[in-house]
């Protein structure tokens, strides 16, 4: 089932009545003024890419069973903010043109989400009545991680259940593999050149299960025998 609406819908306030762009709008409003150190069309360019290493270097089918998340275009924009809010924590370390990025990261996610939505057939009203919602999801969600993630694990783990969740995991190890999972990730993002990102939006990600279990950032050191060979 493709089912998009959650319980959400049934307790709109007045605050999910803004647009969709309210939030990019917000970020423009903030000022970015003067030159910045990178052409802007690069930088929309990257943003692009950038967004797009949040759509298809992401293995959705592992998310939606590891945390027995539902088969909808909800349950995977959930999976896709968490990985674009991951972005935008990183690129504000770059500066204003960090910050003038993350504007564009956000603008991509939602032209993406109406244009998966238009392709699943679903009708303008309902369609934006349910962006609507995930918007307002967005709001909290980026303030909730953003606390979470300067938190202890209960806080993030508190923001992971309500945001990425929904409120609906009743399993304290999918909590747990979560916030290890944005751990070890924003752990692995910081590690990254920031002008590459700037430069080519190139995003790659751990998966959700580690493999091998040695340090996510130290590269595995040659073996040597007795003579130093």
């Amino acid at each position: 089932s493709l089912q998009l609406f959650t319980a959400k819908e049934t307790t709109q306030t007045a605050a999910a009545e803004e647009e969709v762009g309210t939030f990019t709008k917000l970020i423009e409003a903030m000022g970015f003024t003067g030159p910045l150190k990178y052409n802007k069309w690069k930088i929309k360019i990257a943003a692009l890419r950038m967004y797009t290493c949040c759509v298809e270097r992401i293995n959705y089918d592992d998310f939606f069973e590891k945390f027995s998340l539902p088969d909808t275009l909800y349950s995977w924009f959930l999976v896709a903010q968490l990985h674009v809010w991951m972005c935008l924590v990183r690129m504000r370390q770059e500066g204003r043109a960090g910050k003038y990025l993350c504007r564009y990261v956000v603008h991509s996610m939602w032209e993406d989400v109406e244009q998966r939505g238009k392709i699943m057939g679903i009708e303008s009203v309902a369609l934006k009545a349910s962006m609507r919602v995930m918007t307002e999801n967005f709001y909290a969600a980026i303030f909730g991680f953003d606390e979470g993630v300067l938190s202890d694990d209960r806080v993030l783990a508190a923001a992971l259940w309500r945001n990425l969740f929904n409120r609906q995991c009743e399993d304290p190890r999918q909590l747990e593999l979560a916030v290890e999972y944005v751990r070890k990730q924003m752990q692995y993002m910081d590690s990254l050149d920031g002008e590459d990102l700037l430069l080519t939006g190139e995003v790659k990600w751990r998966p959700l299960v580690e493999e091998n279990a040695q340090s996510i950032l130290k590269p595995t050191l040659p073996q040597y025998n007795d003579s130093g060979l």
